[in-house]
């Protein structure tokens, strides 16, 4: 996409001058929900606007809320790195970053996380270790443990509330069945067994009762974790609280499921009885492959709307379609197990 298709707030930020520091190079990552400006020592995200229902980003006022609710959320395991909120203003037809004049967009400021140190190129160099899962258990017991919890967000870890989450992941779906990927038995397979499990009202309630249910992260995986010389794990699920709000278990099965992706499955036993020694909580056991398998299934719906946007090239769609496919069986897997 040219820069002259951009809004022009991006566009703004896309030149060196409009900085009150040290700027040597500037990139763009585009998500479907955010614009990344890399830019020197620091990280500047907008949210576009869009509405895809269970995210609504569509007013200045609602972007300003979520940035607000981004940086409260992303402090409680990294402050170092959500620096503070950013506005974008205009006067006299000229934009600039936190000036006089009116505002036409809300951003975060974040500190640049070294590249090398993702978790996710660590995995792709075959550098993971035990050491690094070890280091990411340490910084997840405090978190989980003073977590926010009450009756309100207990009830997001009861059957009818996780049937929402899961069941709509099929339903969003069924349109794709038999066009490369996803094929019908192995749908109705997936499904099957989602519903047998949310059947099973006690096997929720047992996790409430246990106080288990927490405001969490909501996206927990590689992709959202630097394993510098301290653990940062970013990125949290801001929009909507009922993708947050959730068994402990759901979040520590992502992972889980991240690392079986990327065959690192000792790896991935390792994560969940070294989380269990340290946490106390043996109830993760019987609820790990069901949230195993709703955490695959979602990433295969997501490979699967990305590879169908229009505006993705065919070697981006053609590459998200072969990770829909092995998402999907490996969802399928753990139905079987």
């Amino acid at each position: 996409m040219h820069q002259e298709n951009f809004p022009p707030c991006i566009q703004h930020l896309l030149q060196h001058g409009s900085y009150p520091h040290a700027v040597e190079e500037i990139r763009l990552i585009q998500t479907h929900i955010s614009f990344v400006v890399i830019a020197g020592e620091y990280v500047y995200k907008l949210k576009k606007p869009v509405n895809f229902g269970f995210l609504d980003f569509s007013t200045l006022e609602k972007r300003k809320f979520y940035c607000e609710r981004e940086l409260v959320l992303n402090r409680r395991l990294c402050p170092e790195v959500y620096l503070d909120m950013v506005t974008i203003t205009i006067a006299d037809g000229r934009y600039s970053l936190g000036g006089d004049g009116e505002i036409v967009e809300y951003g975060i400021k974040m500190a640049r996380m070294p590249e090398d140190r993702m978790m996710s190129t660590i995995i792709q160099t075959g550098g993971l270790t035990k050491a690094h899962l070890d280091a990411i258990i340490t910084t997840l017991i405090p978190f989980y443990t003073t977590a926010e919890a009450g009756e309100t967000i207990r009830e997001f870890g009861r059957s009818e509330a996780v049937s929402i989450n899961v069941l709509e992941n099929f339903e969003q779906t069924e349109g794709f069945i038999g066009k490369g990927v996803l094929s019908r038995p192995a749908f109705e397979q997936i499904k099957g067994y989602a519903q047998r499990v949310l059947a099973d009202s006690k096997l929720f309630d047992r996790r409430v009762a246990a106080e288990r249910i927490r405001d969490c992260h909501g996206d927990l995986y590689s992709a959202n974790i630097c394993l510098a010389p301290k653990v940062f794990i970013f990125d949290c699920i801001e929009f909507n609280e009922r993708f947050r709000y959730s068994d402990v278990a759901a979040d520590i099965a992502f992972l889980a499921m991240d690392l079986d992706f990327h065959g690192l499955a000792e790896l991935s036993s390792y994560f969940i009885s070294r989380f269990i020694a340290a946490s106390g909580d043996d109830g993760i056991l019987e609820m790990l492959n069901f949230y195993k398998c709703y955490r695959a299934y979602v990433r295969g719906k997501i490979g699967l709307f990305t590879a169908g946007d229009p505006a993705v090239d065919p070697q981006t769609a053609e590459r998200c379609l072969a990770q829909a496919g092995k998402y999907f069986r490996l969802a399928k897997e753990y139905t079987e197990m």
